[in-house]
């Protein structure tokens, strides 16, 4: 391996490293800022929490756009996706035996997440993304937050924290390097891929994807080390929506999406596939450890295409 592909696999590693990092200030600030405004912590968690575990993905992807290579947009999403059911829920079962549901998934959180997996493949089955589908995309957000926020009570004013100078000099700053590291990712994908003649949406779907989806992993190991497993799924389900939806549609105002047709055909399905599969799973408010054995097959299968087609 020479000294500039060294140097590259550097940067990248330091580079994802940073975007999480200045993810979770930007997130942490923001939701010191919006209790402080006597935003309700329901409403912060499903929209500044789960908007801010995208906001890895949505980073990169609006940069590759930028950069001329949109063939990474699509893969940061499914392949993202596909990580957070199969490898972060799949282990997650199996550290804690069993997740058992607090919440029947079927009322709203099952039935967006089919309709924007689905709607994701037909979208993009010609191969591109249109700015009408993009506004659908929105909409489709637009819509799962509407029903979620429905009902909401506002916190007393007694119960507010302050929020400081420091908090939102954080969340300046930490969008700043938001910025500065997804650049920073994209381009050293794009030099890895020229050196290694692999396509950059392989990269995409395998190092970004793992690396994007390190915030979940870490967040639901740690909540099934607290008896709190439930919230992995709510973690994976939001995130999900919130890819498909979000970090598909805003980088298409920047530029056309390449769909590479290895996508279409084989990544799409399979994330479709486990999107079922997590629904057909829960339905009896319960993940088992062998289901998480199951969820991790597949992903070892996944990742094994991968670098059989990294390898062509």
């Amino acid at each position: 391996m020479d000294l500039d592909l060294l140097l590259q696999v550097g940067i990248f590693l330091v580079s994802i490293v940073a975007l999480l990092w200045a993810s979770d200030r930007f997130v942490e600030a923001a939701e010191r800022i919006g209790l402080s405004l006597g935003i309700s912590p329901f409403i912060i968690g499903v929209t500044i929490v789960a908007f801010g575990t995208s906001l890895p993905e949505l980073a990169t992807s609006i940069v590759a756009v930028l950069d001329g290579t949109p063939e990474i947009v699509i893969g940061n999403v499914v392949g993202s996706n596909i990580t957070n059911i199969a490898l972060v829920l799949g282990l997650t079962a199996v550290v804690v035996k069993n997740i058992d549901l607090e919440y029947n998934l079927w009322h709203i959180d099952i039935p967006f997440l089919w309709g924007s997996a689905f709607l994701l493949y037909f979208a993009v089955s010609d191969g591109n993304l249109t700015l009408y589908e993009a506004f659908l995309f929105l909409g489709g957000i637009a819509i799962f937050l509407a029903y979620s926020l429905k009902g909401q009570d506002r916190p007393d004013k007694k119960d507010r924290p302050s929020a400081s100078w420091k908090d939102y000099a954080l969340l300046i700053v930490g969008g700043a390097i938001v910025s500065i590291s997804a650049a920073g990712v994209i381009d050293a994908i794009t030099k890895i891929s020229a050196t290694l003649n692999i396509a950059p949406e392989v990269i995409a779907l395998s190092a970004v994807a793992i690396g994007t989806s390190l915030p979940e992993v870490a967040v639901s190991l740690a909540a099934a080390r607290k008896g709190k497993a439930s919230i992995a799924v709510g973690n994976a389900l939001g995130s999900n929506i919130f890819n498909t939806f979000i970090v598909m549609a805003i980088p298409r105002f920047f530029g056309k999406l390449t769909i590479p047709e290895d996508i279409i055909t084989i990544y799409l399905p399979l994330m479709i596939v486990m999107t079922i599969l997590l629904g057909v799973m829960s339905n009896n408010r319960k993940i088992t450890r062998w289901e998480g054995l199951v969820l991790i097959l597949f992903y070892l299968w996944y990742f094994g295409v991968i670098v059989e087609n990294a390898g062509a």
